[in-house]
């Protein structure tokens, strides 16, 4: 005898095989978006139309997540303009919450591939240990497209480190002449001890090359290239905690105790800064961190 309020067993592997037709069925529409046989509003409207429908199934962020280069980022961008719930269902839609996403993916469909910039130059700031460089790594080595800015700074190489890769490694003296040639697009002392900056030359020839391009500087540098040029897009690297970043700073262990607690007040300054930009991005993980600061490329 069954207990009272449990499924008999048939009826329960009924409704479990039920439940894996139905992700499969979502898992095909989502896929049909992704490789572009079907459109956003096509799958509106059946969702729409017909509430016991695969469409009508699939979540809002299943849907947006579906549209080729549709990340993280634009996603929570996309959900904030349009007042929605990611968890929100397409057949459980009201009327003029149907209207705005169908007039937004609408708008988006008609901007096409025209309205993504052929140049997009990306600054990425945050403060000590966060992982800048980690992420800008990952991005030099796994996105070939996208051209990773050296700076040129007047302190010494940390283990591992390669002139004219990580760093142009100069002296105080070469530095200087190259902000007397007005070879800079901005420069700083860092951490009241070493002085960086970013060579203009290689970043304006890939500019005009119609390259994309990151610029991996500190906050003041990135506050200067605001200046100079304002139509860069300024990321802005978070550690997933204080605690985090303190831990990351201490575990690398390239600078002296004195010097650590000197970034860590520098870093607190730092991040009193982050509304200054226009987006920022946690670095939980080096990997999907990197894939954000990419997508902001082209978003």
């Amino acid at each position: 005898m069954t207990p009272r309020g449990e499924l008999p067993d048939i009826d329960r592997r009924a409704a479990g095989q039920a439940a894996v037709a139905a992700r499969q069925a979502r898992a095909f529409v989502k896929r049909a978006v992704r490789n572009r046989e079907r459109t956003v509003i096509e799958v509106l409207d059946v969702g729409m139309s017909d509430r016991s429908s695969a469409e009508a199934g699939l979540t809002v962020r299943e849907l947006l997540t579906s549209i080729r280069g549709f990340g993280p980022v634009r996603l929570e961008r996309a959900l904030t303009e349009l007042g929605l719930s990611p968890k929100k269902r397409l057949g459980g839609l009201g009327a003029s919450q149907r209207v705005r996403l169908r007039e937004f993916e609408a708008a988006r469909s008609q901007r096409g591939p025209a309205a993504v910039r052929s140049s997009r130059l990306v600054v990425l700031a945050g403060p000590t240990a966060v992982g800048k460089g980690a992420v800008s790594s990952y991005i030099r080595d796994h996105v070939p497209d996208v051209q990773l800015s050296v700076s040129a700074t007047t302190r010494s190489p940390r283990p591992g480190e390669v002139d004219g890769k990580h760093y142009y490694f100069v002296t105080d003296a070469e530095f200087d002449r190259m902000i007397e040639g007005g070879e800079l697009l901005e420069w700083a002392v860092v951490h009241n001890s070493y002085r960086y900056g970013t060579p203009r030359p290689p970043l304006d020839a890939a500019v005009a090359a119609g390259r994309r391009v990151l610029l991996e500087i500190d906050l003041q540098g990135a506050r200067a290239v605001r200046r100079v040029m304002p139509e860069a897009v300024l990321v802005f690297l978070l550690p997933p905690s204080w605690e985090e970043l303190v831990r990351r700073l201490i575990g690398r262990g390239t600078e002296d105790a004195s010097e650590q607690q000197l970034r860590l007040e520098t870093a607190k300054v730092e991040l009193a800064a982050q509304d200054e930009f226009d987006f920022r991005v946690v670095n939980n993980n080096v990997r999907q961190a990197a894939m954000e600061v990419v997508e902001l490329m082209t978003a």
